[in-house]
């Protein structure tokens, strides 16, 4: 394990532990996150290729898809390969410049995520409340509208982050307890009263995140409304067929998230289990992302498998 350098309030470098209390095993677990986040490459490259080369996938819902999977392709490239450097090198030392853009990204990267699923969400409602307007409503300029807005909203809301880290002293030790930079383990760190930075940050995730999934039960709340006003069966089971793909990402994106953030701030857990929930945060909805869509869509199942070379134009 490499030791800290630790000698000044302001270190140039910190220490990432990975999982404590494991590091023993750290190899063996480096097998499924180098397995997943080889998946989440291919998956995400091959989704984003497919909704390029297909112009019938050229629709509001597949290009908020795919502005997701570029942002689940750089979140995932952000943490995982420092990690798995930790796990099979012992290579632990971060510069504190390199620390906080991964600060910056992984929590801008996921602020945006969660704006794209609240995109897709309304997207749903449109299509499915007014359909007749839903190509009026959704223009190619609103779509890009909706896409610029998502990331200047995280850029600006995230940016002030790394800024208030640099300026903190960090009078104990530079060791952080993780597998990669993340605001609250590094706010932990420092010596000095971060009340109000700590509530900055909630502040921030309840107007992100937590606002964006209150819209999103919203607008299922009027989608099944509207569904179930329908006069057939089979009418109501096409229309819920339609949101089924967005409801599995959107469950596998918010529940390792509001369960690592909740029990970084308030809950007692055990650190090694915090610590991979919050690695799954980061690696499993990029894989599960295009699994999804590729398996539930069959536009994105046909193209795929003509692009793999398994299926005739």
């Amino acid at each position: 394990m490499a030791t800290s350098n630790w000698t000044t309030p302001h270190p140039s470098t910190f220490i990432l532990l990975g999982i404590p209390g494991l590091e023993e095993a750290h190899v063996w677990i480096s097998i499924p996150f180098c397995s997943v986040y080889i998946l989440s490459i291919v998956g995400n490259c091959l989704l984003l290729a497919v909704i390029k080369s297909e112009p019938i996938l050229h629709e509001p819902m597949y290009l908020f898809l795919a502005m997701l999977a570029f942002a689940d392709l750089v979140i995932s490239t952000t943490a995982v390969p420092k990690t798995l450097c930790i796990f099979w090198f012992r290579d632990q030392v971060i510069h504190i410049d390199a620390c906080l853009a991964q600060v910056f990204l992984i929590h801008t990267l996921t602020t945006m995520e969660s704006g794209f699923m609240l995109a897709m969400a309304f997207d749903r409602y449109i299509a499915i409340c007014n359909p007749l307007r839903h190509s009026d409503i959704l223009t190619s300029r609103v779509i890009a509208q909706i896409g610029l807005g998502v990331v200047v909203r995280g850029a600006v809301l995230l940016g002030p982050h790394p800024f208030m880290l640099k300026q903190l002293p960090y009078c104990t030790t530079n060791v952080i307890s993780h597998t990669y930079c993340e605001f609250m383990a590094l706010v932990k760190l420092a010596c000095v009263d971060t009340t109000a930075m700590r509530a900055y940050s909630l502040l921030v995730a309840f107007l992100t995140a937590g606002l964006d999934f209150i819209l999103i039960i919203l607008s299922y709340i009027l989608i099944l409304r509207a569904v179930f006003r329908l006069p057939s069966k089979e009418a109501r089971r096409k229309s819920l067929s339609t949101c089924s793909s967005h409801v599995c990402v959107m469950i596998a994106f918010y529940t390792p998230a509001f369960f690592s953030f909740f029990s970084h701030r308030f809950g007692h857990v055990a650190p090694h289990v915090h610590i991979l929930i919050a690695n799954i945060y980061l690696l499993f909805p990029p894989m599960m992302n295009p699994l999804i869509y590729g398996v539930r869509t069959p536009g994105i199942r046909q193209r795929l498998l003509y692009i793999l070379g398994l299926k005739r134009a």
